[in-house]
């Protein structure tokens, strides 16, 4: 478990680091790129997926498998946040 989350941390410092990098390149990037934050479709989506690969994951491998469910929820939702729907 220590290393899943090893590398779970990893992850999640390259899109910290990536945003950082966007708002230095263009200020404003880093506040669009976390609007999913506020977008209701976009969590829910993102919840959605994480129930969907937490129960699956959970009775594949067990509980290192949370943490990659969480992850790929959010993933999920920073993907759909932010755009806006077809008229």
């Amino acid at each position: 478990m220590g290393a899943t989350l090893l590398v779970l941390a990893i992850v999640i410092a390259a899109l910290v680091i990536r945003t950082a990098v966007a708002e230095l390149r263009d200020p404003g990037a880093g506040r669009r790129q976390w609007r999913f934050l506020r977008d209701p479709r976009a969590l829910a989506a993102g919840a959605g997926v994480t129930l969907v690969l937490a129960l699956a994951g959970w009775r594949s491998g067990g509980a290192p498998a949370l943490p990659w469910a969480v992850l790929a929820g959010v993933l999920v939702a920073f993907t759909l946040g932010g755009r806006v729907p077809p008229d």
